[in-house]
């Protein structure tokens, strides 16, 4: 099953995702887009190893997402994507609009494949004010069409606010 869990910053969306991952009782695979760009990226990454158990596998991808879950999913296997706004912001400084293209619509192609559970997180940024610059309003835009498309192919969908999941698709934790 492939499953989206959306919230804000800091709205509990990373360790609900995490503790689904841990309550599958399948092997784990946690699959990192994240790049330590500065010393507070560093400190959020740190963060998320740190809560992480030990036994979960870990692999670090900043950009081809599609092809690493094709190679990591397997039917006994739970992989944990976190998260996917931090990967459309990899793909959006590359200044490549062919290259997100194309990851973006190998992610989505590749999700009707792939075997066991699958969660994927992502940042819900559609909810505050447009943003006045353009590269902003861009993620902003990207982000929400990801999601929409996301949506669209996931067996559930949850929205996370204040630690608390609500089902927007799919069946209850």
């Amino acid at each position: 099953m492939i499953e989206l869990i959306l919230g804000g910053a800091r709205s509990g969306k990373s360790r609900l995702a995490e503790r689904l991952a841990s309550d599958s009782g399948l092997a784990v695979t946690y699959i990192a887009t994240s790049q330590a760009l500065d010393g507070e990226m560093s400190e959020r990454i740190a963060q998320h190893r740190a809560r992480r158990p030990s036994g979960w596998a870990l692999v670090e991808e900043p950009l081809e997402l599609a092809r690493v879950l094709a190679e990591q999913a397997n039917a006994d296997r739970c992989v944990l994507v976190d998260c996917l706004t931090l990967w459309l912001t990899n793909l959006l400084m590359l200044d490549d609009p062919d290259r997100l293209a194309a990851e973006r619509q190998a992610l989505l192609d590749c999700l009707a494949e792939l075997p066991g559970r699958v969660l994927l997180v992502s940042n819900e940024t559609g909810l505050g004010v447009v943003p006045l610059g353009e590269l902003s309003r861009r993620y902003v835009d990207e982000a929400g069409w990801l999601h929409q498309a996301l949506a669209e192919r996931c067996g559930r969908v949850v929205f996370t606010v204040a630690g608390l999941p609500m089902i927007l698709k799919g069946e209850p934790i």
